[in-house]
């Protein structure tokens, strides 16, 4: 079998820098909306990305920070539309051109394209967010699935929406590789017996990756080169045939 046959992404931090400068600034102005003096700065935000899932991150932070806001009855339901308010201003900010992909994303997918290889989007975001960026720089169409938000119960770091990816791929682990920038990604991945890169960011730096087959800053262009973290260095950018080496001998990690 070779390998990799399908490459799986996640969104946010791998694809392009969309949480400090993206979702960040989308909630604040959610709750500036709402009436809520809330307000969440870039090193605050980068704690609260331990929670998997928008409304979640929502409702920790008014659980363990803000317990004192009142929020109308149902909390579930005011926590779910000040969510989709932040979607709709998420959508907005990536209209703007502001937020670009990350070095050597496109590159990667169009040679992946180009060889026939399956594509798999695999996020904790929620699908109208996921989409808008696929829709803003790339196209939805080019991948065979897009699990995103609440497609599965459990999120990330736990492995269920990579274990959903694999069924409708009806691909076993060991075809694919996975593209990540985070732990709780990392962690859901290999948990799924996935191999997995990390495209690790400003907020990821530093983080526990040793389960990862290789680290590097990002994947890299000719004219902009990666720097490895942690693996081997087979060239100046990531590409196939970089990926096809980290098949062998598959295991764990």
């Amino acid at each position: 079998m070779s390998f990799p046959q399908a490459l799986i992404f996640d969104v946010d931090g791998t694809l392009a820098e969309t949480e400090r400068d993206g979702h960040r600034v989308a909630f604040n102005a959610a709750f500036a909306e709402a009436g809520l003096d809330w307000e969440w700065s870039i090193t605050e935000y980068r704690d609260l990305l331990a929670i998997g899932g928008g409304k979640e991150r929502i409702h920790y932070y008014w659980q363990t920070v803000k317990a004192d806001t009142p929020i109308p009855d149902p909390p579930e339901a005011f926590i779910a539309r000040l969510h989709r308010h932040k979607s709709e201003h998420y959508g907005k900010l990536l209209a703007t051109g502001k937020i670009q992909l990350r070095p050597g994303v496109r590159r990667l997918i169009t040679e992946a394209r180009a060889l026939g290889m399956r594509l798999a989007i695999a996020t904790t975001s929620a699908l109208p967010n996921a989409l808008a960026l696929l829709e803003n720089h790339l196209d939805p169409a080019w991948f065979e699935v897009i699990a995103a938000g609440d497609i599965v119960r459990r999120k990330k770091p736990a492995p269920d929406i990579y274990r959903y990816v694999l069924q409708a791929l009806d691909l076993p682990p060991t075809a694919c590789l996975v593209l990540e920038d985070s732990a709780p990604g990392l962690t859901a991945a290999t948990a799924a017996g996935l191999k997995t890169v990390i495209t690790e960011n400003d907020y990821t730096h530093g983080d526990d990756f040793r389960a990862a087959v290789l680290v590097v800053n990002h994947l890299g262009e000719p004219d902009q080169p990666l720097a490895v973290r942690q693996g081997k260095a087979l060239g100046s950018y990531f590409d196939l045939a970089w990926a096809k080496t980290l098949g062998k001998n598959y295991g764990p990690g």
